[in-house]
């Protein structure tokens, strides 16, 4: 397979991991947006989380939690932020999922998941679009 995770996964490139078991693989980034900015990735090669069963998207999920506490803890920070980008139109730059986890500090000048897309579309029929999205969820 010629995707970059799976290689790392794999030991086939290195890179400076701070946890593995089973389902799981984290590292550290080598292009980090903040000390600390940690990936996630299962594994299990997914192209797009929204390939993933809700089983191992959870799974996944448990796993960034326990990661995030411990980065937090580790570099003495008060938050972080948690996202992944789903699809290349997203930023998702390499084709495997992972999530960022991306630890802040005061003052960093940073900005909040609202910065990334600065689009605010019209709200005027968002009890439309709510239906539309709630009777594509069941």
């Amino acid at each position: 397979m010629d995707c970059l995770f799976c290689k790392i996964v794999s030991g086939a490139i290195p890179s400076y991991q701070i946890y593995e078991d089973d389902f799981v693989y984290a590292f550290l980034d080598i292009y980090p947006t903040s000390e600390g900015h940690t990936i996630v990735l299962p594994k299990k090669h997914f192209q797009r989380f929204t390939q993933m069963s809700e089983e191992d998207a959870s799974s996944l999920f448990a796993y960034v939690n326990k990661i995030a506490k411990a980065v937090e803890k580790a570099l003495d920070v008060p938050g972080s932020n948690i996202g992944l980008n789903n699809g290349e139109v997203a930023g998702q730059s390499v084709p495997h999922v992972h999530v960022h986890i991306i630890p802040r500090r005061v003052n960093d000048k940073g900005g909040s998941m609202h910065t990334i897309v600065n689009q605010h579309p019209d709200t005027g029929n968002i009890s439309e679009l709510a239906e539309v999205i709630k009777k594509a969820v069941r």
